[in-house]
């Protein structure tokens, strides 16, 4: 038989009340905080996968900022080049309405005066600052602005290429300015068709590629004799080989060798020229512009030297405006990549919010009722201990 003194029951109750009311201030911290897992000796398993999630979480939010910093970048580019695309467009306008076979000489300086205006818009375009001390086609960043209009045309001074921000899918944030402003492809992006120096009674259109496998790559000069009101051709390859030798020539009608065909028209005159040579990524499109206005201020001017101009001016500012207009279609391929990246970080966000509740949240039902059930729980044993308390010898001798 055991004996239980009254001392060790008042001690047992007292034990078993402290118990209930640690239990009870636990149920009510978590019920509180909403967190299951409050600290890591709570349960060392849950904590550290909730500290997992978070690392989680954290590199989403970087990856969400740096995404947030090439959209707007990005968008800044596509305005910029929009701008750039409607500049050269209304450029082209004028150099139209320039071939006017009834314009003066005054009339097409004033035409030279308007196309040196878009020029400068275009600097100003090809210049535009992103709002953070930067520029937006500065490449792998400039302090100072990356397009300088030089004598001898304009130049980069920029730093070649593009930054991209960290992410696990790296995005850009600026574009190469010299690859977008100054290397369009030159002529139609095979060969560029030019007159030589003193040509004036014919011109050359800027030709088509009919067979690219027979595209050779090599140069040639067409050259022109007059005899007896005669006029015929030649056309030499890379100054040695006659391709083509004393054909007659007929305004209009198509030349055609080694896969090329361009068209000669007008009068050319006995000893003129017209080269026909490989295209590369040179065009500027200022330049194109400049070429355009210096030939258009220049008076005296023979018709055929007008629509020259006229047809390689609309040449070179077409493909520099499809250069351009193929800058801005990347940028909005970007953007949209900016969107599907945005998306997967988002959906790695949720994924870490969810893993991380999972760990440490509380689940609010299940707690509010362990919360009750510890309530009565500490309430019984308060009254337990209060009736124990009561069962002394002294009552009994009373």
């Amino acid at each position: 038989m055991i004996r239980i003194t009254t001392a060790n029951a008042f001690n047992s109750s007292i034990e078993n009340l402290q118990q209930r009311q640690r239990s009870l201030d636990t149920a009510q911290t978590q019920l509180t905080s909403g967190k299951r897992v409050l600290n890591a000796s709570d349960d060392p398993t849950s904590a550290a996968r909730a500290e997992r999630a978070r690392a989680l979480i954290q590199r989403a939010d970087a990856s969400q900022r740096a995404i947030d910093a090439s959209r707007n970048s990005m968008k800044l580019t596509e305005s910029a080049l929009g701008d750039g695309v409607s500049l050269v467009q209304q450029a082209r306008e004028l150099v139209v309405a320039a071939g006017n076979a009834s314009y003066s000489d005054a009339e097409r300086r004033d035409v030279a005066n308007q196309l040196a205006e878009i020029r400068k818009q275009l600097m100003g375009v090809a210049n535009r600052g992103d709002g953070t001390g930067g520029f937006v086609f500065s490449g792998q960043g400039s302090s100072q602005p990356p397009f300088l209009d030089r004598p001898g045309g304009v130049g980069y001074v920029g730093v070649g290429g593009a930054v991209k921000v960290a992410t696990d899918e790296p995005l850009p944030l600026t574009l190469d300015g010299e690859q977008v402003w100054l290397s369009a492809p030159s002529g139609n992006g095979v060969f560029t068709t030019a007159p030589g120096a003193g040509s004036g009674g014919a011109w050359i259109d800027a030709g088509r590629v009919t067979n690219p496998s027979a595209i050779t790559g090599s140069s040639y000069e067409v050259q022109f004799s007059v005899n007896a009101g005669v006029t015929t051709y030649s056309v030499i390859r890379d100054g040695v080989t006659a391709s083509i030798s004393g054909a007659d020539f007929k305004s209009g009608q198509a030349i055609e060798l080694d896969g090329m065909a361009f068209t000669l028209s007008g009068s050319p005159k006995d000893g003129d020229t017209f080269s026909i040579t490989p295209s590369g990524p040179n065009q500027s499109v200022f330049d194109a512009l400049d070429k355009v206005v210096n030939e258009l201020k220049t008076p005296l001017r023979t018709s055929a030297q007008v629509t020259q101009t006229i047809q390689s001016g609309l040449r070179d500012l077409d493909t520099c405006a499809n250069q351009l207009q193929s800058a801005r279609s990347m940028t909005g391929e970007v953007l949209n990549r900016v969107d599907g990246v945005e998306t997967r970080v988002g959906d790695l966000k949720l994924f870490g919010e969810t893993t991380r509740s999972d760990a440490e949240d509380l689940d609010m039902i299940q707690a509010i009722s362990n919360f009750q059930n510890q309530q009565t729980g500490y309430q019984a044993a308060m009254q337990s201990y209060a009736a124990v308390q009561r069962l002394s010898l002294f009552d009994y001798i009373k």
